[in-house]
């Protein structure tokens, strides 16, 4: 596959790949990278159609913003063109508005499969559904100019795209209430310092400190990361004991597969 081979490009979103390190660009800077159903879907889209050869997975947005939060158009009574609007939503049966809600969800889960380590490169702004599609990544990249904000709580709704969980792994119950209920903007600085962000730098380095974590993740054995990512997904969800059991038995595949004795 030659450079940056392009998959995917609609709606938004543009898929390319350069062997093993794959990139989903969000790709509508005249309106910060604002979200909608149909990007949702290309999203979705986009993990379906990565290649199995691809490691790393990095996800950026073109202008000054990452991603500034779900486009107004959602709250118009009208909605987007040819999708139910909100209120169209709530008008329907408790089963469709799960169903609907799960399919927009669909374009946040891939990013933590476990063949793959995820990357968001942010700048600027990453306000509501922005916020939770960077949380959706393994890690974050962040610029000095980086400004997260949860803004749900303020319009009435709660965080639904997938970011509570990985919001109170990473920062705690008690912090992540605050932010959240709040909606206030957690700035680069912070949150580098409460383990929001891996890594802050300024905005003219973004791109080279995504490749330089890029290139340091496909030092390791590809199984070795990915047994890797296994265990620590799962660590919080097992008791010190079980996640002992977890190691062991980890450990036991890759030492097979060393001596050539794996399945």
């Amino acid at each position: 596959m030659t450079a940056s081979d392009t998959l995917f490009d609609q709606d938004g979103v543009r898929l390319s790949v350069d062997d093993a390190v794959a990139t989903v660009t969000l790709t509508n800077p005249a309106k910060r990278n604002a979200q909608s159903p149909a990007l949702w879907r290309a999203l979705t889209e986009a993990g379906r159609r990565l290649p199995g050869t691809v490691r790393i997975v990095v996800l950026q947005g073109e202008g000054k913003s990452f991603s500034a939060g779900l486009d107004r158009q959602a709250f118009t009574p009208e909605g987007f063109d040819g999708e139910p609007s909100f209120l169209d939503l709530a008008r329907g049966s408790d089963e469709a508005l799960d169903a609907e809600i799960a399919a927009y969800q669909e374009a946040f889960t891939w990013w933590r499969r476990a063949d793959v380590v995820s990357i968001a490169a942010v700048q600027g702004h990453a306000i509501g559904a922005g916020f939770q599609l960077a949380l959706a990544c393994d890690l974050r990249v962040c610029a000095e100019d980086a400004q997260f904000a949860m803004r749900e709580t303020s319009l009435g709704l709660v965080p639904d795209l997938t970011g509570t969980h990985p919001l109170v792994s990473l920062v705690g119950y008690a912090r992540a209430l605050e932010i959240c209920a709040t909606g206030r903007f957690v700035h680069a600085a912070e949150a580098e310092r409460i383990g929001l962000a891996n890594v802050v730098v300024p905005l003219a380095e973004l791109s080279a400190a995504t490749a330089d974590l890029t290139a340091a993740l496909l030092a390791a054995p590809r199984d070795a990361v990915v047994e890797t990512k296994a265990l620590l997904r799962g660590a919080l969800g097992r008791t010190y004991e079980e996640q002992r059991v977890a190691e062991r038995a980890a450990q036991a595949r890759r030492l097979r597969d060393l001596a050539g004795l794996g399945e």
